[in-house]
């Protein structure tokens, strides 16, 4: 039976070394995973402050396209404002010779006829003229009580 014991012992004993360098092992494994872990945080945070980078890159790019795409939007605008505008002046110009032609033909029209009323009435003057100095001499001339 202490045979058995001794035998039970040492097997004891060599399963504890056993499990003792199995678990030194696996210590040490752990610590490599650990170390590698930790590398593979390093080398996560780089990747990771890298892609932040990229990104902020890829936003200021977008940035600066929306501006770009603002700014000639807006001259686009101001183009099209100025050739509106140009248009309306050139339409009230035109409306404004069209008016004042036809006033400045009403105009001379006018003078015309005055001057052919005051042609008339002048022949008519003269043709009278002589009448109605008579009419005036004798109305002077005549005396009534």
């Amino acid at each position: 039976m202490a045979s058995s014991l001794e035998s039970l012992h040492s097997l004891n004993s060599f399963y504890t070394e056993k499990s003792f360098q199995s678990f030194a092992a696996s210590i040490s494994k752990l610590s490599f995973y650990s170390m590698e872990s930790n590398r593979g945080n390093q080398n996560g945070i780089q990747q990771l402050l890298g892609a932040e980078q990229e990104a902020q890159h890829i936003v200021n790019a977008a940035r600066s396209a929306k501006q770009a795409r603002l700014k000639q939007a807006k001259d686009e605008a101001e183009k099209e404002i100025a050739e509106f505008r140009a248009y309306m002046e050139a339409e009230f110009q035109r409306k404004i010779e069209q008016t004042s032609g036809d006033s400045g033909a009403n105009v001379k029209r006018l003078d015309q006829e005055t001057f052919a009323k005051i042609q008339h009435l002048k022949a008519e003057s003269e043709s009278i003229s002589n009448d109605v100095v008579q009419m005036l001499l004798r109305q002077v001339t005549t005396l009534k009580n």
